[in-house]
């Protein structure tokens, strides 16, 4: 572990500095109080004081090959040594060189890809190709969803995050989701909804097939509750798609490189989308990038047309460089297989809490991508907060993401969902540490649960 230096007078400095000058994303500005951050390394990160964080959300759900790897870190400094920048018209080693390698670990023929700096990015020129290609303007997303902040992508999302950006861009259409524990079709059998195919069908139906250009769905739901679909849904999805001539867009940005075993989770169904959107763990957020990958058959419909779409740092050389090595190292090191194998103790361990706490109401997820979704009465399956809760009403999970950050441990939460979401190189002894500590907290949730 590196040396840990404090400076705590430092750290206040840095503080008020950022609660003065920096405009956060998500948050009202006068509660932030950010932690003051001096260093990372593995999975652990610790600020000025010297007091350390076990990283149980992986920052953002990006950080998948840890902090610091000194592989990627050397990959960085030798590209910034050769060739910081150059524009996206050029050819340069690393933006080639990812772009092979992508297309060899992506499934299927999706072979071409269009470099972005993010996620949203990625997505909004998914829209935008899905479009072009078929020549129909509706797209297909659902409720429980996230796609990112820009204008396209926000309207998208099916979430509240949305409402401030409404009215958005047009011709987005909602689907239900396939969201097994309070299903929106009341679980009947078999359910319209998780199986997928009745239910866009229906969808379809009323607003038109021929004027859909794509179903864009997170293949594993991320922040809206680590959803799993039912095996047999992608599937049908797929072939709905299929017959009415729809492209299907996978948004990986999240569940992507190895998060789920896999490396990508459509990997788990055998799907193979028609695009695929990715950033976070493409090189664990080191440099912001992201990319949209398409099959054989829109690459090549591309080739002699002109593509009307464009970023200033498509394919920034540092940012490619470090998505070179990071799928250098994940071969290397076996981080995806890693992630396989520590999925049945994930899975153990926490329904080792869910047996002990009444406030569990159901524990989910795949690889090292878990979520507790966290309720009132198991019976009732009443969340413990209400939907797109805040203020009071959010106290309890609010209090429980304290004491853990208190404790040391650093997770996501997302309503009434916890996030375990640690980076893939997580070792059994520091899932323990964390697991110890939720065991020690979740007294709070059952606090509030009526068991």
């Amino acid at each position: 572990m590196a040396t840990i230096e404090t400076n705590p007078q430092l750290g206040r400095q840095i503080v008020e500095d950022a609660k003065q000058y920096v405009l956060y994303s998500w948050s009202v500005q006068n509660a932030i109080n950010p932690i003051p951050v001096a260093g990372a390394e593995g999975r652990y990160f610790w600020d000025y004081d010297g007091k350390r964080y076990l990283d149980f959300a992986s920052q953002l759900v990006n950080v998948s090959i840890g902090h610091q790897h000194p592989k990627l870190v050397a990959a960085i400094k030798e590209q910034a040594d050769k060739l910081c920048t150059i524009g996206p018209p050029m050819a340069t080693e690393s933006r080639s060189t990812l772009a092979r390698l992508i297309s060899e670990v992506t499934p299927g023929d999706l072979s071409m890809t269009f470099f972005t700096n993010g996620g949203a990015e990625a997505n909004e020129n998914a829209i935008k190709l899905a479009r072009w290609y078929t020549g129909r303007h509706k797209i297909i997303a659902r409720y429980r969803s996230y796609h990112g902040a820009t204008a396209g992508a926000i309207t998208a999302t099916g979430d509240p995050r949305r409402w401030p950006a409404e009215p958005g861009i047009p011709g987005v259409v909602r689907m239900f989701d396939p969201y097994t524990y309070r299903c929106p079709a009341g679980h009947p059998d078999p359910c319209p909804v998780c199986t997928g195919a009745p239910h866009l069908e229906e969808i379809l139906q009323y607003e038109g097939a021929h004027t859909v250009a794509a179903v864009i769905l997170e293949t594993v739901t991320g922040t809206n509750g680590i959803i799993v679909p039912p095996d047999g849904y992608l599937q049908s999805i797929r072939e709905v798609c299929d017959r009415h001539g729809i492209l299907l867009i996978a948004d990986e940005v999240m569940a992507g490189f190895g998060r789920t075993g896999t490396w990508f989770a459509v990997d788990n169904w055998d799907v193979v989308p028609d695009i695929v959107t990715m950033a976070k763990g493409i090189n664990s957020g080191y440099i912001p990038l992201g990319a949209m990958t398409v099959r054989e058959p829109i690459a090549n419909w591309v080739r002699d047309k002109y593509f009307a779409g464009g970023l200033t740092y498509s394919g920034h050389p540092l940012a490619c460089a470090a998505g070179v090595a990071s799928i250098e190292i994940f071969r290397e090191e076996g981080i995806v297989e890693h992630a396989a194998e520590m999925a049945p103790l994930f899975e153990a361990e926490l329904r080792k809490l869910a047996e002990k706490h009444p406030s569990i109401g159901e524990v989910r997820g795949l690889g090292c991508f878990w979520g507790l979704e966290l309720v009132r009465n198991r019976e009732t399956r009443e969340p413990l907060v209400p939907f797109n809760a805040s203020g009071e009403a959010a106290a309890p999970v609010a209090r429980l993401a304290k004491a853990v950050l208190d404790r040391g441990l650093y997770l996501m939460t997302h309503w009434n969902v916890v996030m375990v979401c640690p980076p893939l190189v997580i070792t059994t002894e520091e899932l323990a540490e964390g697991i110890a500590i939720l065991d020690d907290v979740l007294a709070i949730a059952d606090d509030s649960s009526e068991g």
